[in-house]
């Protein structure tokens, strides 16, 4: 069995997403910069997931940059993945090491199937005023980061912005004060089918609460999400109509849930010969 889960604000919080005081029982770093804890998990989520990981194959699945993965110290130095892909799927790491020949596959895919950068850039500068930027990156080569001004940032635009932006072949989502503007070629269900090629481990089980992860949870056998999020607030607002479960509490504790959720479609796989990877 493959367990493919995002991470940030699905596996791991940051101080602002926890959704509970910094010094609540039951919380252990996950991510340490320069001293600070920058993300936490649960202890119970992490207990659960460091059990499956000994049985399956866990694969963590982030729109974080190679840089930013890689400073996570869970996944360094507690629980250490044979795969990881990272660059909302522009990446995809082998025992740590990039696969160079999924990026050059990925780097002729945008080049086919998308508008230039540059052109989707201008395009954002256009439609969200300078002062709603806080921020802008270029990432991996990939994609872009844009940090917002949330409050600022109209609805309406933003929604002109994703046809705009559609029309060119490319996405955007808006996370938190993060705004990412990717190429269609760049997700992470086409890596993910590129690695469970690879890997044959039968049913995937995926969980991920951003529209980012929306094709990786439609390409998985089972699926769950948290009750926060993207894909959280176009179900509320029936907008779509998801067969998949939610969780019952929203922040660093729905990790919980989620783990117990993969934990369960483990064992009922494993009760009829399925799952376990030897």
């Amino acid at each position: 069995m493959i367990y493919a889960s995002d991470l940030d604000r699905t596996l791991i919080y940051s101080p602002g997403a926890i959704g509970v005081p910094e010094d609540s029982p039951g919380l252990i770093p996950a991510e340490i910069v320069d001293g600070r804890t920058v993300s936490y998990i649960s202890q119970h989520a992490l207990d659960l997931l460091r059990e499956l990981a000994a049985k399956i194959v866990f694969m963590p699945v982030t729109t974080r940059t190679i840089a930013q993965y890689r400073r996570i110290n869970l996944f360094q130095e507690t629980i250490i993945p044979d795969y990881a892909i990272t660059s909302n799927g522009g990446n995809i790491l082998v025992n740590g090491i990039v696969d160079k020949e999924w990026r050059a596959a990925i780097g002729r895919r945008v080049e086919r199937d998308s508008a230039t950068a540059e052109e989707a850039g201008n395009l954002v500068r256009s439609v969200v005023r300078e002062e709603w930027i806080i921020s802008e990156r270029y990432c991996d080569d990939l994609f872009y980061t844009f940090v917002v001004y949330r409050d600022l940032l109209p609805a309406d635009e933003l929604t002109r912005l994703a046809e705009q932006l559609h029309e060119l072949g490319w996405r955007v989502s808006l996370q938190g004060r993060k705004l990412y503007v990717v190429p269609e070629a760049v997700n992470k269900n086409a890596a993910i089918i590129h690695v469970r090629r690879t890997v044959h481990s039968g049913p995937m089980v995926a969980s991920g609460d951003s529209l980012l992860d929306k094709s990786l949870l439609a390409g998985a056998d089972y699926a769950i999400a948290p009750c926060h999020g993207e894909i959280f607030a176009e179900q509320q607002a029936g907008l779509v109509k998801l067969e998949y479960p939610f969780t019952q509490r929203s922040g660093v504790f729905a990790g919980d849930e989620i783990l117990q959720y993969v934990q369960k479609i483990y064992n009922n796989l494993t009760a009829v010969g399925v799952g376990r990877n030897e």
